[in-house]
């Protein structure tokens, strides 16, 4: 029988916060990308990788991440996160060239792959004895990320604004060094023995990385050139060894066995898809704002500022409790349909178009679709999985997100560039590239319910949903 922890709300609010940042850390540059290229000198095409340079080192470690949260530790892994995302912090903040914040923005990468999964891992610790307390947890847990996703955009906004954009890198460092400072509040897991499985977290990586690298240069150098099929090749070799890897070493970094669990594949499915089609909407959806209806940083933020609000009252009132009525798979195929339909509305904006027509009712729509999916695949995913392998299934379900993010977004760029989007000062020929892009991540989200509608088992809940409670944030 699990021990209560008299602080678990206090630790749950730390944990919550930490998931927040490290999700925050994917968007809050977004509005800042164009003062960005001024002072660094990225091209239009180049501009991606200040994100993806996150988002690929993210998702490719995080199941090293988890391996090591189980191995050493939650806690002591989640503050080594904070440690590291602090010193990426620093050197984003201090760039001077494109290269040098593309590596700062790795570093961070690095920290959040250590403090994702040990909050997961930490989180049902704290809430494993009572399945309506996790309900509630894993519910203001879940809201945590897209929120933070979306708040990043805002913050980003004011940031830029008002001050600079290191500043969007600067504020890590304090909300760091405080978070280091009450990691107390979280439990002490003992840690387990075991080898960490380095060559196989090398390949995983790797192979993403130029996965990704492929499809980002493939609008410049042609589809089929040599370079871009070697690269894809690579890549495909190098993931094919990871596969290889995890079924031959004794301690595997993500053991075969664990897709046995129910739902562990189409959930996961489901995040990928999810994450190629939202993430590349607010970078898009800023891009227009900014450089095709001219909004300042902040005003582009604050367009953005209904989705969060939103958002949160969504996923801390609503979701979990439609989630225990209905259960996972109906949750999750609607919200994608509702994220297609509102990317759909987005594809139709104008040169001369306004935020009340063209933006507010779309995105609007398109974050509802996002708060009735992303809670229920997240549950889906965690649900089936031993404490023991919690880590571990806290790295593949927020691997499987961010890998879809980063090469929905190169692929969506590539689209977009394509049709226009590479032509700056050319506002109809950035329209229709942008145009280009809503339309492709409309396709990934209704491709996305369709598979999950055929795929995903019929059970009505996961016990953790179902026996959610129907205030979701009382008592905490």
């Amino acid at each position: 029988m699990s021990t209560i922890n008299p602080r678990r709300w206090w630790a749950l609010a730390v944990l919550a916060t930490a998931q927040f940042m490290v999700i925050m850390d994917t968007s809050i540059i977004g509005v800042a990308l164009p003062e960005m290229q001024k002072d660094l000198g990225f091209s239009q095409g180049e501009l991606q990788w200040v994100f993806n340079a996150y988002v690929i080192v993210f998702g490719g470690l995080l199941l090293l991440g988890g391996r090591l949260s189980d191995l050493l530790g939650a806690r002591k892994v989640f503050a080594t996160g904070w440690v590291i995302m602090i010193v990426g912090s620093v050197l984003a903040a201090a760039a001077q060239t494109a290269w040098v914040e593309i590596a700062g923005r790795a570093v961070q990468g690095v920290g959040g792959a250590l403090i994702a999964p040990a909050a997961m891992t930490l989180l049902m610790v704290l809430f494993a004895h009572d399945p309506k307390e996790l309900g509630k947890a894993m519910a203001l847990y879940g809201a945590a990320a897209p929120a933070g996703g979306t708040a990043g955009v805002f913050l980003g906004g004011v940031f830029t604004e008002w001050a600079s954009w290191q500043w969007v890198f600067i504020i890590y460092i304090p909300i760091g060094l405080a978070t280091l400072a009450v990691t107390k509040l979280l439990p002490a897991v003992a840690p387990r023995r075991g080898s960490v499985d380095v060559l196989g977290a090398v390949a995983v990586t790797a192979g993403l990385a130029l996965a990704v690298f492929a499809v980002v240069r493939a609008p410049e150098v042609g589809w089929g050139a040599t370079a871009t099929v070697l690269e894809l090749i690579g890549a495909a070799l190098l993931l094919i060894i990871f596969f290889v890897i995890q079924r031959s070493v004794r301690e595997p970094l993500m053991p075969l066995s664990v897709w046995r669990v129910p739902r562990l594949g189409s959930a996961n499915l489901a995040m990928t898809l999810l994450g190629a089609a939202w993430i590349p909407m607010w970078y898009f959806l800023n891009l227009y704002l900014q450089q095709v209806l001219d909004y300042g940083a902040f005003a582009s933020g604050a367009a953005l500022l209904p989705m969060t609000i939103l958002l949160m009252i969504f996923m801390t009132t609503i979701t979990a409790r439609l989630m225990g009525r209905f259960g996972a798979k109906p949750m999750i195929v609607g919200g994608l349909l509702a994220l297609a339909a509102g990317l759909l509305w987005l594809s139709a904006v104008e040169p001369t178009g306004s935020f009340l027509i063209d933006v507010l009712p779309a995105s609007l729509v398109a974050a509802l679709g996002m708060a009735l999916a992303y809670i229920p695949a997240m549950i889906a995913a965690m649900a089936g999985a031993p404490q023991e392998q919690a880590g571990l299934a806290s790295g593949i379900v927020n691997t499987t997100y961010n890998v879809g993010s980063a090469l929905g977004l190169a692929a969506l760029t590539a689209l977009a560039t394509t049709h226009g989007a590479g032509e700056l000062g050319d506002l109809p020929a950035l329209t229709d590239g942008f145009s280009a892009a809503f339309l492709g991540a409309a396709a990934i989200a209704a491709v996305g319910a369709v598979i999950t509608l055929v795929a995903m088992k019929g059970e009505k809940a996961t016990n953790a949903a179902a026996a959610a409670p129907r205030n979701e944030t009382a008592g905490v």
